[in-house]
């Protein structure tokens, strides 16, 4: 997503809990001579949240588009989600995102408008076994994306999310990795694709960095409220 504003000749500032992360990402960003600062942040918490954009604030001078793209996940039973695992998914999916939101807002209201971009999920639209905290979290950042929407519409703010389909991360090239085997089972993950993706092929991080950046243009300044799908028509199928 960052690559993908960074071409398109935003300046970005980039935020995670830890500076070993931020680093290296910052400077392949700045590769090309972009402006982009990093920033850390937890946003479970929302002191470190209103932190995060004052200092973005003062480094860049305005905060034209919010990206929520914080997230953790993992599988769990739902008969056996600890209530520490439960938090720990909820607070950064949902928490995270409503607190970064109510932080951009007094700044982008200011400044006379904004972009806020949320990034969702598709599982929560038909259930996803041992999900259930990161589906409810997701269907959460859902509505307060709508809900937003029209809360913030006066103040020429849109508001709106993206709901990513089967992304090849280091994740899911794990869950593809036999056992005791150095490299995932490629022609499983074809198969997958061809299987279950409607359009025949896996989704890629510019898919996703491509649909932020429309709704960052002006092309989608009339957009509002809405969940912009991106799957490949995964979930349809």
């Amino acid at each position: 997503i960052a690559k993908a504003l960074v071409a398109a000749g935003a300046e970005v500032a980039i935020a995670s809990r830890k500076a070993e992360h931020l680093e290296p990402a910052a400077e392949q960003l700045r590769a090309g001579g972009n402006k982009v600062s990093a920033v850390e942040v937890n946003v479970r918490e929302a002191d470190s949240v209103a932190r995060m954009v004052e200092r973005v604030g003062q480094q860049h001078g305005r905060l034209d588009l919010l990206v929520n793209n914080a997230a953790g996940n993992f599988y769990a039973p739902s008969a056996t989600l600890s209530p520490n695992g439960w938090r720990a998914v909820v607070e950064t999916d949902l928490y995270g995102t409503f607190y970064c939101c109510q932080a951009a807002y007094p700044v982008m209201k200011a400044q006379g408008g904004g972009r806020i971009v949320s990034i969702s999920m598709t599982l929560h639209y038909r259930g996803w076994p041992l999900m259930a905290h990161a589906t409810a979290a997701k269907a959460g950042v859902d509505a307060l994306t709508r809900t937003l929407a029209l809360e913030w519409a006066r103040d020429r703010i849109t508001v709106n999310a993206v709901a990513p389909g089967p992304i090849p991360t280091e994740g899911v090239k794990k869950a593809f990795t036999p056992p005791g085997a150095d490299a995932p089972d490629l022609f499983g993950m074809e198969r997958f694709a061809a299987d279950t993706i409607p359009l025949g092929r896996w989704g890629t991080p510019e898919d996703i960095g491509q649909m932020v950046t429309f709704l960052a243009s002006p092309a989608g300044s009339w957009i509002t409220g809405a969940i912009m799908v991106v799957d490949g028509g995964a979930w349809l199928g």
